[in-house]
């Protein structure tokens, strides 16, 4: 017995369960033929479309191939033919099973195309090709980006609001197809650029505490909303940005107005807070402690040298002085250097523009989260570790197609969003 393959028994063993499993729900589907509605049967148009017969479809189940006979009517005076059952099953438009499109929304979202064809296949059974879940899992996430526009109330089974709520801002850049940057400005030497930004908001809540008393981000509590959107704005627009519509959808799910206490946290960068001002106004604004300390990492490099023991220790002096809320000694000592140095000239800017943001100690003692790190998480989790892998070159559809399928998934948001579809699905049945 010790030199059987129990692997090879297995596959076998799973492969015939499978298909004994497809041809009885073949001839269970195929022995109902209530899809039959008589001789003519309401066409969308407004007329009556006349039966013409009962026609075969296979399509690719859970199970495996399967072949499905339904009813069919033709309308002569729109032209289109239409199958009730389709209609019923999920299967209008397509050849994939519902349960086979839900498993290419999840592989797509979490892994590449290809590598999403491979597990479908060796862990599943399902042999989908690569391109076919790169159009499966697109097509599913537009309905998704839609479902994000039009579904703003909070998710099923979702608890109270916390009493205090953080709302994180930031962008990170997607490598982009050549097609998709023709005109745009970069960063490039030439002036041109490889990518597009991807702009994220982020809320999450954050009452726990460690051993030091710092607050910790909530298991759970955190959710992503991102676009390849413009937060720009002018003065004679008479709607927000889209992504500043974006921001007040995730603010009015997560009940952001409704905490007791409303945190913003940004890199600093002005299009931060300018959405900060406008759409949440007596809401704390806090720059992000680690940004404030790398742009005087960035001083002491410019000053001293990349491996200096003296910018070392320059920097070390710089960020107490930061932490204990002394940003009257920061700025001294930068406008020491400055004459000389421009790094220290845009520091200074940097720092007076955001003084009141950059109160570390009051926040601090207030009990008030001063890193984006839930951020900068977000932008790796939810938009590098999917879309910024080597080779990948994305169109603005695509990318923001599968980057509002991944927010879902990693939002907990996804279920309630199949819930929706197939409920929407059986009620136009």
């Amino acid at each position: 017995m010790d030199s059987w393959d129990l692997e090879g028994i297995e596959l076998a063993a799973r492969r015939q369960a499978m298909r004994v499993a497809a041809r009885a729900v073949e001839e269970r589907l195929n022995a109902d033929t209530s899809d039959y509605a008589g001789s003519t049967a309401p066409c969308a148009c407004g007329e009556l479309a006349r039966y013409a017969g009962r026609r075969s479809k296979s399509f690719e189940s859970v199970l495996g191939l399967l072949t499905l006979q339904r009813a069919y009517y033709h309308c002569g005076a729109c032209g289109t033919g239409f199958y009730p059952r389709d209609r019923t099953l999920g299967l209008e438009g397509g050849m994939l099973s519902p349960g086979v499109l839900r498993m290419l929304g999840m592989v797509g979202a979490m892994v590449s195309f290809e590598e999403g064809h491979e597990l479908l296949r060796e862990l599943a059974g399902v042999d989908v090709s690569t391109k076919h879940v790169e159009r499966a899992a697109e097509a599913l996430g537009r309905e998704v980006a839609q479902d994000e526009r039009c579904v703003v109330e909070p998710p099923a089974g979702s608890v109270g609001v916390a009493s205090t709520l953080y709302l994180g801002l930031d962008g990170t850049g997607v490598p982009m197809r050549s097609s998709e940057l023709e005109g745009r400005e970069g960063k490039q030497p030439d002036g041109s650029s490889k990518t597009r930004e991807v702009k994220l908001v982020t809320v999450w809540s954050a009452e726990g505490r460690d051993e030091e008393g710092t607050p910790v981000r909530d298991v759970g509590s955190v959710s992503y909303s991102a676009a390849i959107e413009s937060a720009a704005t002018r003065d004679t627009d008479k709607t927000p940005s889209e992504f500043a519509q974006r921001v007040e959808r995730e603010a009015q799910r997560r009940g952001f107005d409704r905490a007791q206490r409303r945190v913003v946290l940004g890199d600093g960068a002005p299009w931060v807070w300018n959405l900060a001002n406008e759409h949440f106004p007596g809401a704390i604004q806090i720059v992000d402690r680690f940004h404030a300390k790398q742009k005087l990492s960035e001083v002491a490099k410019s000053i001293y040298g990349p491996e200096s023991s003296l910018g070392k220790e320059w920097v070390r002096q710089r960020y107490h002085e930061l932490d204990a809320g002394d940003i009257g000694a920061v700025l001294d000592d930068l406008r020491a250097h400055a004459p000389k140095d421009d790094e220290a000239r845009k520091c200074i800017d940097y720092i007076q523009r955001n003084r009141e943001r950059m109160r570390y100690a009051k926040f601090r003692a207030e009990g008030l989260c001063t890193s984006t790190g839930v951020v900068e998480a977000g932008c790796k989790v939810a938009i590098g570790t999917r879309c910024k892998r080597a080779g990948m070159h994305w169109t603005v559809a695509g990318a923001d197609a599968i980057i509002a399928l991944r927010c879902y998934k990693l939002s907990d948001r996804f279920e309630d969003f199949w819930g929706r579809r197939s409920a929407d699905r059986m009620a136009a049945s």
